[in-house]
């Protein structure tokens, strides 16, 4: 399998916006019984990401995945701290469609994503995605992730994980 991490075009967007709702989707079931987030509308969709910043602002870098020239997955790469901290890059989202999990494609994806976009990383993650908090870890060292730190954060801004680690 070869993967390919390239950089979104105006005509990715759509497939973006429909690969978030497989995102959102998964997110989903981190949810408590009972809560109201993560409902999908009449229509069957969960609420539209904001992702106009990604086409629209500077420090803001929509990724596609590819596996064998097909979508796979996306990396939403901004510069929006979780801890107000200085850093170059952070990681808003990252997803890789369940049937490319586990063989190896998320990490090379997110090589892929460091040599585009060199310097200090942040990545927030969720406390309850305990396949994240499995991940995020092991992907970083395996990608050659230096100065690792990892903080708690505040629970009001962010609860669960946030490291930081330089790449290049």
């Amino acid at each position: 399998m070869t993967v390919t991490v390239r950089p979104a075009t105006a005509q990715d967007r759509a497939l973006i916006e429909g690969l978030m709702q497989f995102y959102v989707y998964d997110f989903s079931e981190l949810e408590p019984a009972g809560s109201d987030r993560f409902d999908v509308d009449g229509a069957g969709r969960f609420e539209a990401y904001p992702l106009d910043p990604y086409w629209r602002d500077e420090g803001h870098w929509p990724l596609l995945i590819e596996v064998g020239g097909k979508p796979a997955g996306f990396a939403l790469v901004n510069r929006e701290s979780h801890r107000g901290a200085a850093g170059d890059r952070h990681m808003g989202e990252f997803f890789v469609a369940r049937k490319f999990r586990k063989g190896g494609v998320g990490t090379e994806a997110l090589r892929q994503v460091f040599a585009m976009h060199p310097g200090v990383w942040e990545i927030a993650i969720a406390e309850r995605n305990a396949a994240a908090k499995g991940f995020w870890p092991r992907a970083i060292r395996a990608c050659g992730g230096r100065d690792v730190v990892c903080h708690q954060g505040d629970g009001v801004h962010w609860t669960g994980p946030i490291c930081t680690f330089r790449i290049g």
